[in-house]
């Protein structure tokens, strides 16, 4: 036998964390694809992806607030 037919398909494999976070980021900039979320619904599990999403949006805002308070800083104000 080959490897080829040693590998289960693609199709039943999960989704490791760079998958879930990669769909996390491109999701909230509204650019995830059709075939992409398809496949997280079908082999995701929810809970992965609210726990990512909370943590991408606690991130997001101390980064925004850490960018803001700079330009303040540095402005004088």
């Amino acid at each position: 036998m080959t490897d080829d037919q040693n590998k289960s398909p693609p199709s039943d494999q999960k989704l490791g964390f760079w998958d879930v976070a990669q769909s996390v980021v491109a999701a909230a900039f509204g650019v995830q694809s059709g075939k992409n979320r398809e496949r997280d619904f079908s082999k995701g599990k929810p809970v992965h992806f609210i726990a990512l999403g909370l943590l991408f949006t606690v991130l997001f805002i101390l980064v925004i607030l850490g960018v803001v308070q700079t330009v303040l800083y540095l402005a004088g104000v």
